[in-house]
């Protein structure tokens, strides 16, 4: 297993595919309950990627896929991701880079890129107006109560809120650890975003039926430049539409 230990000691996991290319790599970073591999190599993304010469990286969020899993909120918020995503970046010597995250991933890419000077050009996808409105993944439609009580719940029966009952059957569908789940849950990031200060090319996209992604012109017109797309799906389906990989390629090869 390929890991680094992060500065406040939770054991990262890391996947590359190397390539001869010109380009910087490209690294990804998926969304909520998901893992690089869920997000990014079942869909095809990473092939496409890479058989259009691109080295890539994936990796997966403390709480997620193989890395670390501690219970504690306090290590959890997509701003202490963005911090993985950073050491990462040094851990690899890389000094460029194209930085794609998808929801909770895209609030990650989001934040690093008004931290870290190395992103080159930017693509964040299943958000939407949630981010400029309520600094995050959008909880005012799951959230709070409802989905702690979905990750918590012992009996997947008593989860009755169909949103949320939907985010159950994924964390069972992947074997997540519900506690951790619940803990990032609990710490999610719920603070404004200076998006403003965003000035590398950057494409939004989202489903057009994403209920998480709403609105998405409202995020794409306060990111300075910033293209809209949209293909296709809700949350869970927008990834897999055949227009999505082409939408990334094309913009990351732009």
């Amino acid at each position: 297993m390929t890991t680094f230990r992060s500065g406040d000691g939770v054991e990262i996991y890391y996947e590359r595919w190397e390539r001869e290319s010109a380009l910087p790599p490209v690294l990804l970073h998926h969304g909520f309950i998901a893992d690089g591999r869920t997000n990014w190599v079942l869909p095809g993304v990473v092939a496409a990627l890479t058989d259009a010469g691109r080295r890539v990286v994936t990796i997966d969020a403390r709480g997620h896929g193989r890395s670390g899993k501690p219970h504690d909120p306090a290590l959890y918020g997509e701003s202490r991701m963005a911090g993985d995503v950073i050491e990462l970046l040094d851990l690899l010597g890389i000094t460029k880079v194209d930085l794609v995250g998808y929801s909770m991933g895209a609030i990650v890419a989001l934040l690093t890129a008004t931290r870290d000077t190395r992103v080159r050009r930017l693509v964040v996808g299943g958000v939407g107006a949630g981010v400029v409105e309520v600094g995050g993944l959008d909880t005012r439609v799951i959230g709070g109560e409802p989905l702690l009580h979905a990750l918590r719940a012992e009996d997947p029966a008593t989860v009755t809120d169909p949103a949320a009952a939907g985010f159950r059957a994924f964390v069972e569908a992947v074997g997540g650890d519900r506690l951790a789940l619940a803990a990032q849950a609990t710490a999610v990031h719920a603070a404004p975003i200076p998006l403003d200060t965003i000035t590398v090319p950057t494409l939004v996209i989202a489903g057009d039926a994403d209920p998480l992604a709403t609105r998405p012109a409202v995020l794409a017109d306060a990111i300075p430049g910033a293209v809209l797309r949209t293909v296709p799906g809700d949350h869970m389906t927008a990834l897999r539409d055949p227009g999505f990989i082409p939408a990334l390629t094309g913009f990351l090869a732009g």
